[in-house]
């Protein structure tokens, strides 16, 4: 049980904010967040207290609250650098936090005339179709759609793609080394299908990604991408010293 300074002219609601966001940080919530009858009885306040405290940590982003699922802390968001050429799973690892994915189709299809143009393919050519459900932990957070020329790349179909990256995959069933490539980022909002498949909270855009990627002068995937915009950050750095030019 937390004792509150109720002779004190701050609110009970803002003292219990303050306890809650320290004991946040300490790592005390790691696994649960209060409910508000935990909350009610351990502070020994009203059900309208406890709630104010919660709306205050809501709005510094510190939890989530989440209509059947009570609240919870917000995951850490996920920064991408920009310098090179990067992996998603590659980023979700080095957080700590466990990377998987879902596949959903992994198949040969005929290609069509955008992806064609893309990996400079004739008509009638036949690709390589993967399409994942990335997570981080039990989240989901992106939305991977890649094409591949299938004369190169048919045995990824029997590669386990449900844990690493699709170059690492690439590379130890397929002895090709991605050199290089373009990536396309704009803010999209998603819509209903999108928005369920991410589970999505509402009024959060996500990120749509456009990749081409290439073995020499070849190209040898071309992705289309949809992550989490509550969960997922770019930063990119410049040089500093006298070399630097802007």
């Amino acid at each position: 049980m937390v004792r509150l300074d109720r002779s004190s002219p701050l609110p009970l609601w803002a003292q219990m904010t303050d306890d809650l966001r320290r004991r946040l940080l300490n790592g005390e919530f790691e696994h649960h967040f209060p409910s508000d009858e935990e909350l009610t009885r351990d502070y020994e306040v009203s059900r309208q207290t406890a709630r104010e405290a919660v709306r205050h940590m809501i709005s510094e982003g510190l939890v989530v609250r989440q209509r059947g699922r009570g609240t919870s802390v917000t995951p850490p968001a996920l920064e991408q650098h920009l310098h090179s050429l990067y992996s998603l799973a590659s980023t979700v690892r080095a957080t700590g936090i466990e990377e998987r994915s879902e596949v959903l189709v992994a198949e040969q299809c005929p290609v069509t005339p955008e992806v064609a143009t893309q990996l400079r393919l004739y008509e009638g050519a036949t690709v390589v179709f993967i399409e994942r459900l990335r997570f981080a932990g039990s989240e989901p957070i992106a939305w991977d759609r890649s094409w591949l020329p299938a004369d190169q790349t048919v045995s990824l179909l029997d590669a386990d793609l449900s844990l690493g990256g699709l170059y690492d995959a690439l590379a130890l069933h397929c002895s090709l080394r991605i050199t290089g490539g373009w990536e396309r980022i704009r803010p999209v909002i998603p819509n209903p299908t999108e928005r369920k498949l991410l589970r999505l909270p509402p009024k959060v855009a996500a990120f749509s990604t456009e990749r081409l990627v290439f073995v020499g002068d070849t190209p040898i995937e071309y992705r289309k991408s949809l992550i989490r915009g509550d969960r997922y950050s770019l930063v990119a750095q410049w040089p500093t010293g006298p070399a630097a030019q802007f």
